[in-house]
């Protein structure tokens, strides 16, 4: 098995954010989900947990954090161009998301903040790696 991860996040409707991962790109792994979770494979090492919050509730003894009202974790998920990163912001918006921020253009590097309807945050980025590679050069 290659090495991967698996994100576990807790959500209130697990239907709702089904809806909203496929939208942004992920696929459904029903060999993984039910009523009480969701697999959402966004690519071959990377997985979405979704766990409704009873259910997630049997996976730590720590109350379950409010990230409709506090950041826990931000991710940043890589996309193939600028429009890409466009186009999974808007996805992301008529799926039931929130825009966090708009376009961030630093010329090696593109991005958008974005939150899925439970408020867990996300940061479709794109990045020249070339460039990126001259502009870390300089600092």
């Amino acid at each position: 098995m290659a090495k991967g991860i698996f994100i576990s996040l807790p959500v209130a409707d697990v239907g709702r954010s089904t809806v909203f991962y496929e939208a942004i790109g992920c696929t459904r792994d029903p060999r993984f989900s039910g009523d009480q979770a969701a697999a959402m494979v966004w690519s071959d090492t990377i997985t979405f947990m979704l766990a409704r919050h009873d259910f997630y509730g049997t996976l730590t003894t720590k109350p379950i954090a409010d990230v409709a009202a506090t950041s826990a974790a931000l991710f940043a998920l890589s996309c193939d161009t600028r429009e890409a990163v466009d186009a999974f912001a808007a996805s992301a918006l008529a799926a039931g998301g929130r825009e966090v921020h708009g376009a961030e253009d630093h010329g090696f590097m593109y991005s958008r903040g974005v939150e899925d309807p439970d408020g867990h945050g996300f940061g479709p980025v794109w990045m020249d790696e070339a460039a990126t590679d001259a502009a870390m050069e300089l600092a």
